[in-house]
C-alpha cells in the first residue's frame, strides 16, 4: 500500500488509477491518447458507467494493490445517469478519504475533476500535475507483481 511514512522508491514513477465514465470522460481520455498528448505512462484507466457509482472501497483497494494515487474523471453536470451526480461523487470522495486516513493513506492521494468528452488537454495537465504531487508525497515502493496463475489443474475443476 502507498504509505506516506516511507522514502520514495528510486526511479519509479507514481502509479495512478483513473476512473473515467463511459459516455463523458472516457472519450476525452481516449482523445488524449489518440492525439499522442504527453502524460505519465504509469497512468491506468478504468471506465465505469457513472462517477457516482464508484465504490469507495475500490479506491482503498487500489492503494492496497500498489497505486500511489487515484483520480476520478467525473461526469460533472454532463451525467445522463443521475441528476445529482456531482454531489454523489463528492460524497463518495469524502467517504473514501475517511477510509484512506484509517489505512494511513494521505487524502491528497485522491483527486477528482470534471473531464468532458473533448477535455484531452485538461486531462493530461491534471495527470502531469498529480504525478508531480505524488512524487513529492513519495511513491510506495515497487509495483506489485501480476496475480499468480491458478495452481489447480483445469481437469480438477471440471
Amino acid at each position: 500500500m502507498s504509505s506516506d511514512a516511507g522514502a520514495p522508491a528510486a526511479g519509479r514513477k507514481p502509479r495512478i488509477l483513473v476512473f473515467t465514465t463511459n459516455a463523458v470522460s472516457d472519450p476525452g481520455v481516449d482523445l488524449a491518447g489518440s492525439a499522442h498528448l504527453d502524460y505519465p505512462v504509469s497512468v491506468r484507466v478504468l471506465a465505469v458507467p457513472c462517477s457516482a457509482g464508484i465504490n469507495p472501497d475500490w479506491i482503498v483497494h487500489a492503494f492496497r494493490r500498489g497505486f500511489d494515487g487515484v483520480f476520478i474523471a467525473a461526469d460533472g453536470g454532463d451525467c445522463s445517469k443521475v441528476a445529482d451526480c456531482t454531489a454523489r461523487t463528492s460524497t463518495l470522495v469524502q467517504v473514501a478519504q475517511e477510509r484512506m486516513r484509517a489505512e494511513g493513506v494521505a487524502p491528497g492521494r485522491l483527486k477528482m475533476a470534471a473531464i468532458c468528452s473533448v477535455c484531452s488537454e485538461p486531462f493530461t495537465t491534471h495527470m502531469r500535475k498529480f504525478s508531480k504531487e505524488l512524487e513529492q508525497l513519495g511513491v510506495g515502493g515497487p509495483a506489485p507483481p501480476p496475480p499468480a496463475a491458478p495452481t489447480t489443474p483445469l481437469a480438477a475443476v471440471a
